[in-house]
């Protein structure tokens, strides 16, 4: 997997500024690459431990990436004050399987970024190289 530069800054910037909530997004790209991280508002009830992607925001997303000929290939949250791991609760309400999740753990510094596929209820840690 790629990921580009400026989604990756783009992503830890938003974990940052969330910070001490959880913040989340959609990845957008095409098969095996990564080009664009979209923030969307995290409307979970314990934002501090747990996200919950505003529908408008994913479907926004949506469409804005297929206008763009490209497709929504995952998903991304941050964790405020520990490692870029899937916790309980990520595993919990995952959903869509196939998909890839990337977490940004706060608890380092510089953050941990770690990129994630979800399958057969378990996240499987994918390598990834960042890119222009």
């Amino acid at each position: 997997m790629t990921l580009s530069h400026t989604a990756l800054a783009a992503l830890v910037q938003h974990a940052r500024d969330a910070s001490p909530d959880e913040c989340c997004g959609l990845l957008i790209g095409r098969g095996e690459r990564i080009d664009e991280a979209r923030p969307a508002r995290n409307v979970a009830d314990r934002p501090r431990t747990r996200f919950v992607i505003d529908p408008r925001d994913h479907v926004k997303a949506i469409r804005g990436a297929r206008a763009g000929g490209l497709d929504v290939v995952g998903y991304y949250h941050s964790h405020p004050r520990s490692a870029a791991e899937p916790s309980e609760t990520d595993r919990a309400e995952a959903a869509y399987p196939g998909q890839l999740f990337l977490i940004v753990g706060l608890g380092a510094d510089p953050p941990d970024v770690r990129l994630y596929r979800f399958a057969d209820g378990n996240f499987l840690q994918v390598p990834f190289v960042t890119v222009g």
